[in-house]
């Protein structure tokens, strides 16, 4: 592996970073307040630059659905999973309540107009009661469905509570769900590898500050990102049902993504197909 630990490239990448970044805050903050339609854009092309200044080679499969509303169901490995989704999706993230009030970040989250909930039991009607409400306004939605990250080797299993939010037995428009696989596979161009993916992966109870240093230092990463079939609440019959579907066809492309070969998939929900064709328009 090249350049890992690097000082210059890490001095290098904060300033533009941090440069970009509070060069375009300002200009997402005003079209807020404005109430400017290209404050939904904005975000995507910010997060293209970011992935160009932190060496970050996104490598896609598959098409993100069009249509709004929509809810993407994503596996979680790093805090850099922000950026990598932020510069396909023109959507906002669902995070925990606590990122709200980081420094830098947590006013980023804001200024994507994330969903912030609190995870805690006896909250979960009222966060899925929020989600449910931005979804049926037509907005796009970012869930990591297993509620932590994890070390980027396996998906952990998934939490169903908040996927009841696209459930639009209620009037209103119908709420596509697309599970998208996410894996951190080369660097340099070599495999990463069980021992190398910590160096991108971040986890458990390590401490965020060295981390990042340490990742800033890394060469070019690549991330494999992988769009899989939709599907819909009604198709699937209940909020496990539906997390069952994401999680299995997640699982499947995170092991395709590190093996480099072709994994089998589980077969869609029976009206999947249909649901496809509507969404994506195919022929």
């Amino acid at each position: 592996m090249t350049r890992i630990g690097s000082p210059t490239l890490r001095l290098v990448r904060i300033v533009l970073y941090l440069g970009w970044t509070l060069t375009l805050m300002p200009v997402q903050a005003l079209g807020l307040v404005l109430r400017r339609r290209w404050t939904t854009a904005l975000p995507r092309f910010y997060h293209r630059c970011c992935c160009r200044i932190l060496g970050l080679r996104v490598r896609v499969e598959g098409a993100p659905l069009p249509q709004r509303p929509a809810l993407f169901v994503v596996n979680h490995i790093s805090y850099i999973d922000i950026t990598v989704l932020g510069s396909l999706l023109a959507a906002s993230f669902v995070a925990k309540s606590e990122v709200a009030g980081w420094p830098l970040f947590g006013w980023l989250a804001k200024l994507q107009r994330s969903v912030f909930v609190d995870r805690r039991v006896g909250s979960t009607a009222r966060q899925r009661a929020a989600l449910g409400a931005r979804l049926q306004a037509g907005d796009a939605l970012i869930l990591f469905a297993e509620g932590t990250s994890s070390d980027g080797n396996r998906v952990l299993p998934f939490k169903s509570a908040l996927f009841g939010a696209a459930d639009n037995s209620a009037d209103g428009p119908a709420v596509p769900v697309q599970p998208v696989s996410l894996a951190y596979t080369r660097l340099d161009g070599m495999p990463i590898g069980r021992c190398y993916r910590p160096f991108v992966a971040w986890y458990g109870t390590m401490p965020m500050a060295p981390h990042l240093w340490r990742m800033l230092g890394l060469g070019a990463v690549e991330a494999v990102v992988e769009f899989h079939p939709p599907t819909a609440f009604a198709d699937c019959g209940s909020r496990k049902a539906l997390a069952e579907y994401c999680h299995a066809r997640i699982a499947g492309g995170v092991a395709a993504a590190l093996a480099g070969r072709p994994q089998p998939m589980p077969p869609p929900p029976r009206s999947a197909p249909a649901l496809v064709h509507t969404m994506t328009g195919s022929g």
